[in-house]
This record gives C-alpha cells, sequence and structure tokens, in this order.
C-alpha cells in the first residue's frame, strides 16, 4: 500500500501512504509543511487496481489526529482518538467476553453524552416522572373516542 493516494470518507485526498507499520497506516499528506499522522488499518480499504486507500473517518479526524512524533507511533493515543477499545484502560470486571484492539471503546449512549445530549432511556425515565411531555401531533392527535380514530367516524 505504500505510495497509494489516501481517500477520507468524505470524498477529500488528503495524501498518500508513506508505511505500513503496527497496524496503522502513516499517511503524510501537505505541501509545504508536511505532517504525518497514524491512522489504524481498521478504517482503511485498499483498492489495488487504482492504487487509493478508502478511509472510513472524516478528513477532520485524520487531520485532528495525534502527528508522529520523530517518526514513532503513540499507540495509546491514536487508539483514543478514533475512539478504540485498545485506547482504554479497562478493569478486570468491566464488561463480558473477549475486547479486542478495534472494537469501539464507547458505547452510544456514552457518545450521546459526550456530544451533550440524553440517552433515550434516561428521556423516557423523565417523561414516565412527569418532567417531559411526549412529543405529539396536536392536530391529529385522537380524542379518545373510538369512532374518531376509525375511518368514516362509524
Amino acid at each position: 500500500m505504500e505510495g497509494f493516494d489516501v481517500v477520507t470518507s468524505d470524498d477529500n485526498k488528503i495524501g498518500h501512504v508513506e508505511a505500513v507499520r503496527d497496524g496503522h497506516l502513516i499517511i503524510e499528506h501537505g505541501l509545504l509543511k508536511k505532517t504525518k499522522h497514524a491512522v489504524p488499518e481498521t478504517f482503511a480499504y485498499p483498492d489495488h487496481g487504482e492504487k487509493t486507500v478508502r478511509l472510513s473517518v472524516s478528513k477532520e479526524i485524520v487531520e485532528s489526529s495525534p502527528k508522529l512524533d520523530n517518526g514513532s507511533i503513540d499507540t495509546q493515543a491514536v487508539a483514543e482518538h478514533f475512539g478504540l477499545a485498545e485506547g482504554t484502560v479497562a478493569s478486570d470486571t468491566e464488561g463480558y467476553g473477549e475486547m479486542l484492539p478495534d472494537d469501539p471503546a464507547r458505547t452510544a449512549d456514552q457518545d450521546l453524552m459526550r456530544a451533550g445530549e440524553e440517552p433515550a432511556d434516561q428521556q423516557r425515565a423523565k417523561i414516565r416522572e412527569g418532567g417531559l411531555e411526549p412529543e405529539r401531533d396536536k392536530e391529529n392527535a385522537p380524542t379518545g373516542y373510538l369512532s374518531d380514530r376509525s375511518q368514516g367516524g362509524t
């Protein structure tokens, strides 16, 4: 894959693959001031015919990832940035089963909370406690009579 062009999920060509090391693609990008970033191979899909590698992450995510420091990869920081399980320090009592290095490090609920939103189960709990009103279509809301809901009113 060395020398392949790299295209992100948002169809931006961001550079080329300089090397493949330790399960990461080393991507070099920039015209005058070149920078190198490590992207886990989990997110890379090579096309040998076109000599390109498509990433399943955006340009913004790659550019904000940790840069290589004197050619060495900080695998912990890269895994944390890309949200992989190998970047987390888990105790023996967390979860069930075996955790693979390219498993997501956070649940969907944790991602929602990081974005400042409430998970669905917390929203449902507030509705049950009377703290929130469920969203309703006021114009088409049924009155409670069966005849009002049936076609033709009969």
